[in-house]
C-alpha cells in the first residue's frame, strides 16, 4: 500500500521541519533493536519518502550513524526523532510519529519481528485510563505547552505576546 499525497512534519520543537511532495510508501513498524534504541519505544512506524521529493523546510537534523550503513537523523534541540536514511538510495524514511497529522497513515506491515516484544499483542487489553483533559496537571500543561503546532508556520518559536 502507497500513501497517495504529500505530507509534513517535525520535531517536538519545531526547529527541524519536512515536507514530501509525494507519497509515503510501506508504511510499516520496525522492531529491531536499533529502531528500539533509537525511538526509546518497543517499535519505530517509518515510512518511505523518494528523496527527489523530500525537503528540509525549517533547520537540519543532527545525525548518528547506528552502523555503517545506516544514519538516524534528529532534532539536536529537543531530540525528536526523524529519519532514518541509507544516504545515496533513492529513498529517505521519515518516522510516522513526526508526521502532522499521523493518523492519515496506517502501517501495512511489522518488520524484524525477532526483535518483537513478546506480549505486544495484548496491549490493546490493558486497562484503560481516563484522559486528563479536564483536570489541573492537563490544563497546566496545556496552558504552558511549548510544542510546535502540528502545520508549518512562517516562524518558530512564535513572538511572545506582552499584555
Amino acid at each position: 500500500m502507497t500513501m497517495t499525497a504529500g505530507y509534513s512534519g517535525g520535531c517536538q520543537c519545531g526547529a527541524v521541519r519536512y515536507r514530501t511532495a509525494g507519497a509515503l510508501g510501506y508504511p510499516h513498524l520496525c522492531h529491531c533493536r536499533m529502531c528500539q534504541k533509537a525511538s526509546g519505544n518497543y517499535a519505530l512506524p517509518l515510512g518511505s519518502a523518494q528523496r527527489a521529493d523530500f525537503e528540509l523546510t525549517r533547520g537540519e537534523p543532527s545525525w548518528f550513524h547506528s552502523s555503517d550503513l545506516v544514519r538516524r537523523g534528529f532534532c539536536g534541540t529537543c531530540g525528536t526523532p526523524l529519519f532514518y536514511d541509507i544516504p545515496g538510495t533513492a529513498f529517505i524514511n521519515v518516522t510516522l510519529g513526526s508526521l502532522d497529522e499521523p493518523m492519515a497513515v496506517q502501517p501495512v506491515a511489522q518488520s524484524n519481528l525477532a526483535a518483537k516484544m513478546p506480549w505486544f499483542h495484548a496491549l490493546d487489553v490493558l486497562p484503560m485510563e481516563p484522559d486528563e483533559d479536564g483536570s489541573d496537571r492537563a490544563s497546566s500543561i496545556r496552558l504552558s505547552n511549548h510544542q510546535h503546532p502540528d502545520h508549518d508556520t512562517s516562524t518558530w518559536p512564535q513572538e511572545k505576546r506582552h499584555d
